[in-house]
Formats: structure tokens, C-alpha cells, sequence
């Protein structure tokens, strides 16, 4: 699914149109084209603060959070760069703790695309270059880098040394790139992903990892390996684990108590403490305790189980209905979404839209059984589920679906709300939803 971005600053839109033309490269995956745009712009790359790479099919985004949040807590300056954004483009590239700003990001996007041309770079690659290259002239202390797809063949796997690796939970995603047949490599389809995504192994760099099915362990035990990259996995280098409504970390440094995380859903607390034993394995700096402390509860993800505040479409619903949104659209985080309502324990109902190259299925089997109604939307300007599929597909479960032309009619036509409605199903979806209830991500 090509990326796209959209400014009210004519300078950037001016550099996202040119960014976003087509590319023989934009739906091949690789590190040639990356690495001969780095060599132009200077090889960046190789001069950047301390790098926390973090791979993984859910969650690595909100684990790039506790990161950055632990870190700044510390007193120390990071540079993040995460995918996809929700609302602006410049979501995409914070630079020593603050979003870019448009008179910087309009002639640096400006610099990598005028000198880029015949290698035709795909959105994403032309995006990384920009972030790498704005990074390594920024003084920062260390930068926290989101995969965008993968690992192994990834942008930004582009990074030669990183302080440290991580991967955060692991299941089935983007089929279409990351599970076609390859001499010599994995064939079930758990561990192929397990593989892609620990190919971000280096020699000599810590890999931390979470929990996973036994066929992904030894997976990644193997690519760990064959990289010479000492391996980190729960359950036997750390640990952790939430009661009495504490978050009980441990590893060969000792233990640690901590408070859960502000951002809602249990899987939280493991992205958490993917965020801590990453720090704790790295050798670049230290933090002091109360560091952790403090960067759990500051951590904030939009679209992750986000309660929206007072705006447009809340004010579309009663005062005593909460509405959530979040932007998981895998099986993996439907089962997330399942866990959060089944704790909830009220009816609720779920706007959902979903890109067409998602597992429908897939996503809707975990949620079956709830005490759910949906209303099915599509996801403006991307290829979706129809909405009478997805309707269909609720039916054939023993769920209630209508449909609405968008969220806001979705919302409009809920003629009972509950004591709960959720947007869900795409972060594209989201970020128009984002934008709709003047909720901008900063």
C-alpha cells in the first residue's frame, strides 16, 4: 500500500508531491537504492547518536515510545524516527525531541530528492534518507529508529552498528513482501517472519527480544547467530510481568518495580519492558532509576487504544460514552482489542475499516463472541474491504453490521450508543479520524 502525505505548507506539499511519484523500486524491497542515496547525501548513517533499532509486527511503534520517553526522562536528547504518521508528515522525523518543523523539512526533502532522481528511491527510502541525514547534523544522545517493514531488507537496516536491537511482538503481516519463497530460507510461515525481522542482527550488537512460538525462537536464535549478535530473550536474560498493579521487571542487573503504563491495554506493559531491557542491555549511556520511572508514565502513542478527547466526533456522542480509537489491523492486534473489551465489560460498538490487503477474517475472529455491534466504513483514498463484505463477514460470525459512506455518518447512525464505541481496523483510518476531532498528534 503506497504511502502518501499531504502539508499545508506549499514549500513541503511542493517536495511530498515529487516524493510521492511512482518508483520502479516502491513495492521491492532491498538495500541497494538506500545505500547508493546514503553514499550521495554523505553516508549519514555512520554518524548518528546511539541507535535503538526496534523491529516487530505490533507494538515496536509504542516499544519506540517508552524508548524515547525513558530516554528524554534521563535529561538526554533523541531523535525519533517512526512510520507511518497519522496526520502530518513531519510525525514521521522528531529531531532532539521535537517534530520537524516545515522550514526545515521542505529543503532537506528538497536535498535528497534533487540528488536522487535516476535511483528512483520509494517513499519510504526517500523518507529514511532525509531522517538519517537531518539526525547525524543534529547533536542528540542517541536516536530511536522504527522499522518500517521487516528487517533484514528494511531502509533502515541501512544502520551498520546500532547500540542495540530489539523486536517487539511478532505475527502474520504484509504477506506479500515478507512471505515469498526464498533459496535457504524458512518456509513455515511463523518463522519466515521471525527471520525477516530479526535480519536486523549485528555482530557484536545486543538483540533483545520477547517472547514467541517455538518455531519463531529458534528462528531468531538461528538469524542471531549466523549474525554474531548476542541474544536477549524473555524468560531467560529478563523478564517481567504485572501484579498488584506494579510492573515487575528483572534481569542479571536486578529488579526493578515500576508503575504500569499510562497508554491503555495490557500488551503495554510488554512493549515497556521490551523498552527497558533494551536500555538496560545497551553499553552507550545509563539511566538512573528514576529515568524508567517517569518514561512509563510519560509515554504516549497516538491511535494505540487512545481515548479521544472533547472535539467534532466526540461531541457526536452522549457525554457518558467514551470513544476509543486505534489503529491495529492484524489478527495479532485484534486479539489485543479483544483482551481490552473483554476488561471493559460493557457493550460497545466498533467503526471499523480495513485496507483490502488485511486479513478480514482474520482480524474479526477474535472479536466474535463480544458484546459487540460494528458499523463498517471504508478508509478514504485506499484500496479497503468493502463495507458490505466486511458486513457479511460480521453476520456469518452471529454479529450485528451496518454500514455508513464514513465515521462521521458511522457515528451519527449508532441510534443507542454504548457505554463504549471504538474506531479501529487501519491507521490511515485513524489519522483522518485524528484530524477530524482536532486531535493532532505533537
Amino acid at each position: 500500500m503506497p504511502d502518501s502525505a499531504r502539508s499545508d505548507d506549499p514549500a513541503v506539499q511542493a517536495q511530498l508531491d515529487r516524493l510521492e511519484m511512482p518508483s520502479p523500486g516502491r513495492d521491492v524491497l532491498g538495500l541497494s537504492r538506500i545505500a547508493t542515496l546514503l553514499d550521495r547525501l554523505g553516508n549519514p548513517q555512520d554518524g548518528l547518536p546511539p541507535v535503538f533499532h526496534v523491529a516487530g509486527t505490533n507494538g515496536k511503534g509504542s516499544t519506540c515510545a517508552f524508548l524515547r520517553a525513558m530516554i528524554e526522562a534521563g535529561g538526554k536528547r533523541v531523535h525519533a524516527y517512526t512510520s507511518p504518521h497519522l496526520v502530518r508528515f513531519n510525525e514521521r522525523i522528531r529531531v532532539a525531541g521535537e517534530l520537524i518543523d516545515d522550514a526545515a523539512l521542505a529543503p532537506l526533502l528538497a536535498e535528497v530528492l534533487d540528488c536522487s532522481e535516476d535511483i528512483a528511491p520509494s517513499f519510504f527510502e526517500a523518507t529514511t534518507a532525509a531522517a538519517l541525514l537531518v539526525f547525524a547534523r543534529t547533536p542528540a544522545d542517541a536516536c530511536v529508529i522504527e522499522v518500517g517493514l521487516g528487517g533484514r531488507l528494511d531502509a533502515t537496516n541501512i544502520i551498520a552498528a546500532p547500540a542495540i536491537c530489539g523486536i517487539a511482538a511478532l505475527g502474520i503481516d504484509h504477506r506479500e513482501f515478507l512471505l515469498a519463497p526464498e533459496a535457504g530460507t524458512p518456509t513455515d510461515d511463523l518463522a519466515r517472519i521471525a527471520w525477516e525481522k530479526a535480519g536486523i542482527a549485528k555482530s557484536g550488537v545486543p538483540l533483545v527480544t520477547q517472547k514467541y512460538p517455538a518455531e519463531m525462537n529458534q528462528a531468531i536464535l538461528a538469524a542471531a547467530s549466523a549474525a554474531h549478535a548476542p541474544l536477549y530473550p524473555r524468560g531467560e536474560a529478563w523478564d517481567a510481568g504485572v501484579y498488584d498493579e506494579r510492573l515487575h521487571y528483572s534481569d542479571g542487573f536486578g529488579k526493578m518495580t515500576l508503575p504500569v503504563p499510562r497508554m491503555k491495554g495490557a500488551h503495554q506493559a510488554d512493549n515497556a519492558a521490551l523498552a527497558i531491557a533494551m536500555l538496560r542491555h545497551q553499553r552507550a549511556f545509563r539511566l538512573p532509576p528514576g529515568a524508567y520511572r517517569a518514561g512509563i508514565e510519560w509515554a504516549n502513542w497516538p491511535a494505540r487504544l487512545q481515548l479521544l478527547d472533547d472535539g467534532p466526533l466526540r461531541r457526536l456522542l452522549p457525554e457518558r460514552t467514551r470513544l476509543w480509537l486505534d489503529g491495529g489491523h492484524n489478527p495479532a492486534a485484534a486479539l489485543t482489542l479483544a483482551e481490552f473489551l473483554r476488561g471493559e465489560d460493557r457493550p460497545a460498538t466498533i467503526v471499523l475499516g480495513l485496507l483490502a490487503n488485511k486479513d478480514l477474517a482474520g482480524f474479526l475472529d477474535p472479536l466474535a463472541g463480544l458484546d459487540l455491534d460494528f458499523v463498517a466504513v471504508p478508509v478514504p483514498d485506499h484500496a479497503h474491504h468493502a463495507p458490505d463484505a466486511i458486513a457479511r463477514a460480521v453476520r456469518a460470525r452471529g454479529g450485528e453490521c451496518i454500514t455508513a459512506p464514513e465515521v462521521t455518518a458511522a457515528l451519527k447512525t449508532i441510534e443507542t450508543p454504548p457505554p463504549l464505541v471504538l474506531i479501529a481496523g487501519s491507521l490511515y483510518l485513524a489519522g483522518d479520524v485524528l484530524r477530524a476531532n482536532r486531535q493532532l498528534p505533537r
